[in-house]
């Protein structure tokens, strides 16, 4: 008889110690904090910044294919971590893929805002000619 399964005559078969309570809690709780965060915070930044771009006629750029792009690879690196975290037997080495997953979805939600920084601040550089080359069409 084996400590873990209470089963007799398995002699061949590789016995595994039963999944830790604890994964299935870090798992739980990775989840929630992922579906928060994406739910609770990226979604209406998104919202703002682009209805922020919609109302400045496109003064302010919102990069759509780039952001789509990191939201998309950054869900794909976040669902393989949960998977990963719900996979192991022993609950710390499932909390470091789900802290690692909340890691990434807080790099993803704040990637939308500093790209859109960097591209105003780019684009805040290019006002101020043109403002001068309209004042002196004004002028004269």
């Amino acid at each position: 008889m084996t400590v873990w399964s209470g089963r007799r005559g398995r002699r061949f078969a590789r016995e595994r110690p039963p999944r830790a309570r604890g994964v299935w809690v870090a798992t739980v709780v990775g989840v929630l904090v992922v579906v928060l965060v994406f739910v609770g915070v990226f979604l209406p930044l998104v919202g703002f910044l682009a209805g922020v771009t919609a109302t400045t006629a496109g003064l302010v750029p919102f990069p759509v294919v780039r952001v789509t792009l990191v939201t998309v690879l950054g869900g794909i690196v976040v669902l393989a971590l949960l998977i990963l975290a719900v996979t192991r037997r022993r609950t710390v080495a499932s909390w470091v893929p789900v802290v690692l997953a909340v890691v990434v979805t807080l790099v993803v939600t704040a990637y939308p805002l500093v790209t859109v920084a960097i591209g105003s601040a780019d684009r805040a550089g290019d006002v101020g000619p043109i403002i001068t080359d309209l004042v002196r069409r004004i002028t004269g």
